[in-house]
């Protein structure tokens, strides 16, 4: 169970952080004129974290159910 909370605890700040600075990009990018290439990978940058969160919630998730059918 600890591997799991590790794997969960780690997805979140990883997701976490990437959401948070893509945000930022997108932000910049949106509202600075002279920035505009900010704004599509901004948008990269959220997509790649709930990609990356989703992703590890799935492993987790498949690892409970193949422990469940082996017991």
């Amino acid at each position: 169970m600890e591997s799991k909370l590790k794997l969960l605890n780690a997805c979140k700040v990883i997701g976490g952080s990437l959401f948070l600075f893509g945000v930022v990009l997108f932000m910049l990018g949106l509202f600075v004129s002279g920035y505009s290439i900010l704004t599509p990978l901004g948008i990269g940058t959220v997509v790649g974290a709930v990609f990356i969160f989703l992703m590890g919630v799935f492993f987790v998730v498949t690892e409970e159910m193949l422990e469940k059918n082996y017991r």
